[in-house]
């Protein structure tokens, strides 16, 4: 009774020296504190302006674009754009990267089955007792010796502190930040045709006034020969009209080589051979614009894909952080399996003789040298407060872009009511040279200079008309439309 009592005794104080030694280990973990994410926006994009939560982003970009040439444009690029179908593919590895991550913390099964023949020297230990022992009397074990096994064996990693299931959930948070990556490209690709097509458009008034331009001056130079034959002007008023006819004939084909290269760049982000782009540019410039809605910049969280892509790579980062502290703990593994073996295939059934089964647990822990895990539960630590700047950055870019656009907007506006006014009074100073001109009270410098100033205001108009659509699908872009 004593000596059951002592091992009792002995046998407690292993397992409280066991539990020390574990706790004085691990009770010097390295902890560190990463600081939160601060993500405060102002109340509103404009000092003392209370703005109303009604937000354009919200707007499905079918409705935002009423062009229905460029929304079958955007139809088609949301379907064949190599780019954003090599992003739907990094989306799928990322989902598949989930499963991976989860069967890692759940048992493993595996079923086994060899067949093997093996023979060994006589003079053996194992040779020795094979010659002297008798499967059955009279019968040796045969030589060669065959084997045949049939089994069943199974595993499983106690996740006794997360660090498979945080592992786990940090894949899903990169599947989603590549899902909002995805999004974000939609909302670009979106955003790319729409310039693109504007920029088209733009190109098409400008090559429609320079043919209007060289149809006035084109008159004006024969009105200077008339006049040349009449002894009313000289030969170099005639020669600076026909060099002002030649040179807006060469402008016209450099708009044409634009036109090209534009409708190229639409064709490719579409994802199609060169072709034509069907559109209607009559009514560029005259195009009434819609009011743009900012909403309030908190909705900026919400509606740009980036801030959300960031947010998930963050939550992310947070996650690997305490996946990499757990590898400071000790592991725990279960280990079983259970099969049927035997020298000979007829024996295989022949039960309990050649059923084999086995059941071990494993604990294992880094005793000495941690400074590997130590390292990389630093640089996931760092990999965290970089994803902290990442994502304050991205908040704090979005709200700059609206603010951009916002200024951009309105001098924009204020710009195109100027400059409609300034085609306006060069237009009628056109008309009004080209009187005095036939009537000989104003010379060629004088109508040479209204029609080159004329078309470079409208030109002009034109640029301004483009700039307030492209402006309007930044800010469209920058509020987060265009992915839902």
């Amino acid at each position: 009774m004593n000596n059951r009592k002592i091992f009792t005794i002995k046998r407690n104080r292993s397992w409280i020296i066991l539990v020390l030694a574990v706790s004085m280990l691990y009770s010097c973990v390295p902890s560190r504190e990463i600081r939160e994410e601060n993500k405060s926006l102002p109340e509103s994009y404009q000092e003392n302006v209370i703005q109303d939560t009604l937000n354009t982003a919200v707007m499905e970009w079918k409705q935002f674009f009423a062009d229905p040439n460029l929304v079958s444009l955007i139809d088609t690029a949301l379907v064949n754009n190599q780019e954003l179908n090599i992003m739907l593919q990094r989306v799928s590895v990322a989902r598949n990267e989930i499963g991976a991550r989860k069967g890692e913390y759940l048992p493993s099964l595996n079923i086994q089955a060899a067949a093997e023949v093996e023979k060994v020297g006589r003079y053996t230990s194992q040779g020795a007792n094979d010659a002297t022992t008798d499967i059955r009397p009279g019968e040796e074990f045969p030589e060669p010796l065959p084997n045949y096994l049939v089994s069943a064996f199974a595993s499983w990693e106690l996740d006794v502190w997360k660090k498979l299931r945080n592992s786990k959930k940090a894949a899903v948070m990169e599947y989603l930040s590549s899902v909002e990556g995805k999004n974000f490209m939609v909302t670009n690709l979106i955003s790319e045709v729409a310039e693109s097509f504007y920029e088209l458009q733009a190109l098409d008034n400008e090559l429609a006034i320079i043919e209007q331009n060289l149809e006035l001056q084109t008159n004006a130079l024969k009105t200077i020969r008339i006049q040349k034959q009449a002894a009313r002007a000289t030969e170099l008023g005639v020669q600076r009209f026909e060099a002002e006819v030649l040179k807006n004939r060469s402008e016209k084909f450099a708009v044409r080589q634009e036109i090209v290269e534009t409708e190229n760049r639409i064709n490719f982000l579409i994802g199609r051979m060169p072709q034509p782009i069907h559109r209607e540019s009559a009514d560029f410039v005259e195009r009434k614009l819609d009011t743009m809605y900012t909403g309030v910049p908190s909705q900026l969280l919400e509606n740009r894909a980036d801030i959300r892509q960031a947010e998930f790579e963050l939550s992310a980062a947070r996650l690997d952080t305490k996946a990499a502290k757990a590898n400071f703990y000790p592991s725990f593994t279960i280990r079983a399996g259970v099969g049927l073996e035997s020298f000979n295939t007829k024996f295989l059934t022949s039960t309990p003789e050649s059923l084999l089964y086995s059941l071990a647990g494993d604990m294992v822990a880094p005793l000495i040298n941690r400074n590997a895990i130590k390292a990389e539960y630093n640089s996931a630590n760092d990999r965290q407060l970089q994803a902290v700047f990442e994502y304050e950055k991205t908040i704090l870019n979005a709200y700059m872009e609206v603010q951009n656009q916002l200024s951009n907007l309105e001098n924009l506006r204020q710009s195109y009511v100027l400059k409609e006014e300034q085609v306006a009074a060069l237009t009628r100073s056109i008309e009004l040279t080209n009187k005095l001109f036939r009537s000989a009270r104003a010379d060629y410098l004088e109508v040479l200079l209204t029609q080159r100033e004329a078309l470079e205001s409208k030109m002009e108009l034109v640029d301004t008309r483009k700039n307030q659509l492209m402006a309007r699908v930044a800010m469209y872009r920058n509020l987060g439309g265009g992915w839902q």
